[in-house]
């Protein structure tokens, strides 16, 4: 028979393709012999060809490799029962000599190597097994899992039962048009009710499988009459597979349950992108990202510094079908032209001095996925051009190699710059300006969106409350008035910064004026709040200054009189600017007992 190659693990488990010809091509190319979706795997990832009575794998300079056995390898010679691991996707070689059925009178001859490659890809095929018993998509798993066993205990013939009781596998037998003859219907209920059994009459093993300690099945298999001494050997074996069998079940139940919540987690993300407010502003930019994050286009996100355009640009990631892929990073601001095209296309090692390992840059690490490329209107005018090229070609070698990668990857770009007049300025290329502005999203200011000042005001307070084990209530009227009427030049990151300082420096169960940044009340405008506002600070200026002079310029002895502790006091002092009319008071009321003397 010839030579074949078996899915174990991947989204293709339990295919089965045989050499139809002399070379077999895998990979995300369409045309490729196994064409593997998976990002991880190259357009033309490896090759398998026939070299006499071998087989070669030869791995064709995919970023990620080819594994044999675990070993990253770019040339191997095959041997029955390789596994060949190519992105998630672990393949089996089968030679054809391995379908021969071995000698029972060698078994004890067979290598560990073989018997343990088997075992994986037992527990593999056996991850690859749908839940739903009987279930037609099953055949193909089941043929493959009994021909691995076959390796491991010769049989004529045997069966892989699923079902949670013996009436339910029965069942799930007679919807597949393979009802079971009525002594193997009695031996199944041994097996299920009794454990691991050997029948000494029909020359017959079995043993349960199980699934969280319940029954989940049963493997029975039929051995040859003049085998029939080895019964105990073999019963020791099916039930080693059984252990198996279990283990892989298991693990495929608990991924069934991790993709459930995975769903759930999704979906929660999917409503949920960080974005707090109900402003106007916020209502239609939140429209546009439902609108533009499911097409696969280039989006250039406009707006101050401090507004938020990253959280715009990972909302935009986790709503579009890139979600399960990586969401990569870049500060443009902070790449030099010297280490531009190390970070973001990588290396080789030994391209340049210090390059002792191959590094993979931005680009490469974000394949599938998003890449951010925060201000990049910072970008010099050589750098400009490098992303320029890279953009309109979707490909890039690492500096030092000479392979070309194919760029599979959305682009996301923000600036606080108005690259329009840049462009005119001939500070910005014009044809990379166009390539990035396809589709602008412009995140609003938070002086544009005051209705939302209060919400994100209470938000970072519990935040800051939490990450300080400290319990503070909210904001009083005359804060949250306060907030209101600043303009937020920093804008939300000024207004975090703000409640997470309230926080820190806070004394009191609710946040105070007092507690907000002094630039809060020197740039408030005159309205009537911050009339009112002038008038209380007036009032708390003239009773501070009293308790100081009944307290002859003791800060402590004034905090008592006014009911404040001592440090928050002095907080007073300092916010309201006292310390020079304290200090003159004090030099006044030693004057004034000086001449009394």
């Amino acid at each position: 028979m010839k030579a074949e190659l078996v899915v174990v693990n991947g989204p293709l488990a339990g295919s089965r393709y045989p050499f139809a010809k002399d070379e077999l091509m895998i990979g995300r190319a369409p045309n490729a012999d196994i064409v593997l979706s998976e990002p991880e795997v190259g357009w033309r990832h490896c090759q398998i060809a026939h070299r006499g009575d071998r087989c070669l794998i030869m791995d064709l300079r995919s970023s990620l490799g080819t594994y044999v056995n675990g070993v990253r390898s770019a040339e191997r010679w095959l041997e029955d029962r390789d596994q060949i691991g190519i992105g998630k996707t672990v393949v089996m070689f089968r030679s054809g000599a391995a379908d021969i059925t071995p000698d029972p009178a060698m078994a004890d001859a067979v290598s560990t190597k073989p018997v343990l490659l088997a075992a994986c890809s037992l527990v593999f095929l056996f991850r690859a097994l749908p839940s739903g018993a009987g279930a037609s998509e099953t055949k193909l798993v089941r043929s493959q899992i009994l021909r691995l066993v076959r390796d491991l205990i010769p049989f004529e013939e045997g069966l892989l039962l699923l079902g949670s009781s013996v009436d339910a596998i029965l069942r799930a037998a007679q919807e597949s048009g393979e009802p079971l003859h009525p002594d193997l219907v009695d031996f199944l209920e041994r097996v299920c009710a009794e454990g691991a059994t050997a029948d000494q009459k029909t020359c017959s093993i079995g043993v349960p499988l199980y699934r969280g300690g319940l029954l989940a099945g049963a493997l029975i298999v039929q051995l040859p009459e003049s085998d029939g001494e080895n019964n105990t050997v073999h019963l020791d074996t099916l039930t080693a597979i059984a252990s198996l069998a279990s283990a892989g079940i298991e693990a495929n139940q608990e991924i069934e349950i991790l993709r459930a919540e995975n769903a759930l987690l999704q979906e929660e993300i999917s409503t949920n992108t960080g974005i707090i407010g109900k402003s106007p502003a916020i209502r239609r930019l939140l429209e546009m990202v439902d609108r533009v994050a499911p097409r696969d286009t280039t989006v250039l996100i406009t707006g101050e510094s401090g507004t938020g355009k990253e959280l715009i640009a990972r909302a935009l990631h986790q709503k579009s079908p890139r979600r399960e892929r990586p969401f990569v990073a870049v500060n443009c601001a902070a790449l030099s032209e010297t280490l531009f095209e190390s970070e973001l296309f990588g290396h080789e090692k030994g391209a340049f001095t210090g390059a002792i390992s191959l590094k993979r840059g931005r680009f490469e690490l974000a394949q599938g996925g998003t890449i951010f490329l925060d201000e990049v209107g910072e970008l010099a005018l050589p750098l400009q051009a490098k992303l320029l090229r890279v953009l309109q070609q979707r490909e890039f070698e690492r500096v030092g190699g000479t392979q070309v990668l194919p760029l599979d990857i959305r682009v996301i770009a923000a600036t606080n710059r108005d690259l329009t007049d840049d462009v005119r300025e001939n500070r910005f290329r014009e044809d990379l300006y166009h390539r990035l502005n396809v589709v602008t999203l412009a995140s609003p200011a938070l002086r544009d969106r005051k209705e939302d000042i209060s919400v994100l005001a209470r938000f970072f307070l519990q935040r800051s409350a939490w990450r300080c084990n400290r319990s503070v209530g909210g904001l009083s009227k005359e804060a949250e008035e306060l907030l209101m009427q600043y303009s937020w030049p920093g804008n939300v990151r000024e207004l975090e910064n703000a409640m997470e300082r309230a926080v820190v420096l806070g004394l009191s169960d609710t946040v105070l004026p007092e507690d907000l940044p002094e630039t809060l009340f020197e740039t408030a405008p005159l309205t009537n709040g911050a009339k009112y506002h002038s008038s209380v600070g007036l009032a708390k200026r003239e009773a501070i200054l009293e308790a100081y002079s009944q307290g002859n310029g003791d800060y402590k002895q004034a905090a008592k009189l006014l009911g404040l502790h001592p440090n928050y006091l002095l907080r007073l002092v300092r916010n309201l600017n006292l310390r020079d009319d304290i200090n003159r008071q004090q030099a006044t009321a030693a004057a004034a007992a000086a001449s009394g003397r």
